[in-house]
Formats: C-alpha cells, sequence, structure tokens
C-alpha cells in the first residue's frame, strides 16, 4: 500500500474524530472543543496541501514548514484548557504563552524567507527549521515529564496522546534525514506516515481523555446533587422534629401558665367568700351554718376546675346556680340572676369559673341592696355569644381596691386557649361583656 492511500486512511479517521467531537461539542458547548475541533482542522487542511502539486516552490516549502506550527500553536491554547492550567500549574502557563509568542514571530520570519527572499532555498534554512522542531520535540518532552507525576487519569490520557505525537514527529524528522527523498513509494518508508500515526493515536487519547473527563464530572455532580438531597432531607427532618419539640415546649409552658392563672383564681375567690362569711356571720348569724354548707359544695367545683382548661356551660350554669345561692343568701332581695340560654349552646365549652368571676365582678363594684337591687343576666344571642349583663349603680368607694384581676385572667386563658378575648360595653344603665363560646369541634384543635 502506498503513501497516498495511507493518506486517505489518516483523513478518513481524523474527519471520523471530528465529527465525533462536533456530537460532544454541541452537547456539552464548551470552548475546550472550538479548539479540539480547529486542531483537528489544522491537521486536516494541513497534508492535502502538502500533496497538491503545480504548487510553487515557495508556497509548498512554507505550507510544509508552518503547519505544524500553526498546529502546535493551537495544541498549547488545548492543553491550557484541558489541564486547567491557569489553576492547576501558573508557571506552566507562563511557558505556553511564551513559546506561542515565538512561534508567531518565527511565522513572521518564515513569511519573509519565503515570500520576501530567496533564504528558504539557503541550507542554513533547513537548519534552523530542524533546531526549532527539537526544540519544540524537548519543550513536549519536559511538559509530559512534567504533567505524567500527577496520578491523574484525564490527564494521563492527554499526556500519553502528547508523547505519541511527539514520537511520531520525532521518527518522521529522523527518516527524513536518514532515507533519500526518491526511494520507492511505500508508506511504511514514508516519514509522514509515521506522524499521521502519531497524529492519529494522539486524537484518540485526547478524544477518550475528555470523555473520561465528561463521565468523571457528571459522576461527581450526581454525587454531589444526591449528597445535597441528603442534606436538604436531613435538615426538613431536624427543623420538623425543631418544630415538634418547640411546639411541645410551647404546650407545656401554655399549660403551666394556665395553672397558674387557675391557681390565681382559688385564693381570689376563697379570699372574697370568706369576706362575705364574716359580714354574714356578723349580719345573720343563722345563715352561717347553710353558707357554710354551700361554700363547700362551690369550692368543691373550684378545686376540680383546677383540673381542667375547659367545662361545658351546663356544668358552669350548675356551679353558678349554687354560687348565686350564696349571693342570696347574703343580699336577699338586693341581688337577682335571670337566665336565658338556648338549649343549643349548653355543650359549648368554656373556661371554668369565668361566669362566676364576671358575676363577681358585678357583685364587688355595683351597690347591691333590696332599695337598688342588683340584676345580673345571663343569656346567648342569635350569634352564639353568651352575653352576662349587669345594670350600672357603681358604688361611691369600695371596701376593697380592685386588681382588675378577673377580667384579666379571663383574657389570658381565652389568649393562650386560641381564642377571641371578651368583649366590653358599658352603657349609660348596663354593663356587658360578650364571651365567646367553643365548640367541641375546636376543641380537638385545641
Amino acid at each position: 500500500m502506498g503513501y497516498e492511500t495511507g493518506l486517505v486512511f489518516f483523513l478518513g479517521m481524523i474527519t471520523a474524530l471530528l465529527l465525533y467531537n462536533l456530537v460532544q461539542w454541541s452537547l456539552y458547548r464548551e470552548r475546550i472543543y472550538i479548539l479540539y475541533t480547529l486542531y483537528m482542522l489544522v491537521w486536516l487542511g494541513y497534508f492535502p496541501l502538502r500533496s497538491v502539486e503545480y504548487l510553487p516552490d515557495n508556497t509548498a516549502h512554507f505550507i510544509r514548514i508552518i503547519g505544524p506550527m500553526v498546529a502546535y500553536f493551537v495544541y498549547y491554547d488545548f492543553t491550557i484548557a484541558f489541564l486547567n492550567l491557569r489553576e492547576y500549574r501558573p508557571t506552566l502557563l507562563r511557558l505556553f504563552r511564551t513559546v506561542q509568542a515565538g512561534l508567531v514571530a518565527y511565522v513572521l520570519v518564515e513569511v519573509v524567507f519565503c515570500f520576501l527572499t530567496d533564504y528558504w532555498q539557503l541550507p542554513i534554512h533547513e537548519i534552523i527549521h530542524t533546531i526549532v522542531r527539537g526544540g519544540l520535540a524537548i519543550l513536549s518532552g519536559y511538559i509530559v515529564m512534567t504533567i505524567y507525576q500527577r496520578k491523574d487519569p484525564v490527564r494521563r490520557f492527554f499526556i500519553t496522546g502528547s508523547a505519541l505525537l511527539v514520537l511520531g514527529a520525532l521518527i518522521a524528522m529522523i527518516l527524513t534525514m536518514v532515507l533519500p527523498a526518491d526511494g520507492p513509494d511505500f508508506f511504511w518508508r514514508a516519514p509522514l506516515t509515521y506522524l499521521q500515526i502519531g497524529i492519529v493515536l494522539e486524537l484518540v487519547f485526547f478524544s477518550t481523555g475528555l470523555a473520561y473527563r465528561h463521565r468523571r464530572d457528571i459522576l461527581k455532580k450526581a454525587l454531589f446533587e444526591q449528597a445535597l438531597t441528603r442534606e436538604r432531607k436531613q435538615r426538613q427532618r431536624d427543623y420538623s422534629e425543631a418544630k415538634q419539640v418547640v411546639e411541645l415546649l410551647q404546650q407545656e409552658v401554655d399549660e403551666m401558665h394556665m395553672r397558674a392563672l387557675q391557681a390565681q383564681i382559688s385564693p381570689h375567690f376563697l379570699f372574697n367568700s370568706l369576706n362575705s362569711l364574716s359580714a354574714l356571720i356578723a349580719d345573720e348569724p343563722s345563715q352561717a351554718e347553710l353558707f357554710v354548707d354551700e361554700l363547700s359544695s362551690v369550692y368543691r367545683y373550684v378545686l376540680q376546675a383546677n383540673d381542667r382548661e375547659l367545662t361545658s356551660l351546663a356544668m358552669e350554669m350548675k356551679f353558678i346556680n349554687s354560687y348565686y345561692h350564696l349571693l342570696k343568701t347574703r343580699y336577699g332581695q338586693g341581688i337577682s340572676l335571670k337566665v336565658s340560654i338556648d338549649d343549643t349552646y349548653q355543650d359549648y365549652l368554656l373556661p371554668p369559673l369565668t361566669l362566676q368571676l364576671l358575676i363577681e365582678n358585678a357583685v364587688k363594684h355595683n351597690v347591691v341592696s333590696p332599695a337598688s337591687p342588683l340584676t345580673i343576666q345571663i343569656f346567648t344571642n342569635s350569634n352564639g355569644l353568651l352575653i352576662v349583663r349587669n345594670n350600672l349603680q357603681r358604688k361611691g368607694t369600695n371596701r376593697l381596691t380592685s386588681t382588675k384581676k378577673g377580667l384579666q385572667n379571663i383574657n389570658m386563658k381565652y389568649r393562650l386557649l386560641n381564642q377571641s378575648p371578651i368583649d366590653i360595653y358599658e352603657a349609660d344603665n348596663a354593663f356587658d361583656v360578650i364571651v365567646t363560646l367553643i365548640s367541641s369541634t375546636a376543641q380537638v384543635s385545641l
């Protein structure tokens, strides 16, 4: 097989690698594929141009010399991008840029020699070109030895390909000087055949290295995304657990706060009851024993209420009836209670002792006497609200200093239960307190 036939095979292999590279370029859109494509195009154009007949001697000589120099120039840019020399080896990057500048200068000198003078015909010109090619080969060997020390498969692929190119170029240069120019036209005797073999092997290793690099990058990206997903899920789990802990702690705080509020009611109620009993003993001793019995019944409910956050309206009203009997024993005709509650709301809920505090508040701040009776009304409206109303007849001076703890405690309980606080309306002759009733459905969420 002659050299021309071998050249066809060489160009076919380069074209196949070029097409493969174009597919990779369309997939990844990286600058390195542009440089790689340009590098292959230089070789694809160089060898056919060298085979063109009837070119002027100086032009053919110029193409023979400049083609590899242009390929080297692109090769250095490709190497910088492939090996990421800007971060990996800045000193090697500076060396590459210096060599590229030298190649540009050498090409300009060859333009002058080949097209503006006849120096290209002198023997010294060929010696200079041999020295330049030898220098590039030595530099390539230095690069191979420097980078091959890194145990990185991608760099090993690249450097192995570069070493094979250098080896092919050296064999071609030696055969050019040893073999006669007019020898038999066998492909294995043609010096360019070994350069072409080196180029093909180099490009195969380059393509393999690029494919390996992309596979490794994709694997790293997948592992990173998996780790990121695991970390995101772990953070979500940590957040959910922390949120549950915070909610549990908040529940405990709310429960402790509720217990504290209920504990405030017991001594407050006992203090007022003892004051009432004290007044009753002094004014009507005969009613004291009955009062004590009723008081024990009432206080039993108070103690039970301290263990509950909510009670039904029916149970609260049963307690209020007992409590009203105590007030009635003390004040007689000075107080009256009117109740009008729709049966629909008997099972609705409210904090225990809410109504007792409101009635106590009305008695505490208003005149209660047969001449000016205090009328207390407890009723529901069409909106499902419970209203406690008393006629206004304020005392001029209070025996007991108001602490306003009653209304504050009720509001605090409703706030802890995530319910609307009580509303207070005062007119010229009436004082209304509107209490929200909690349905049994809402109790589930509480």
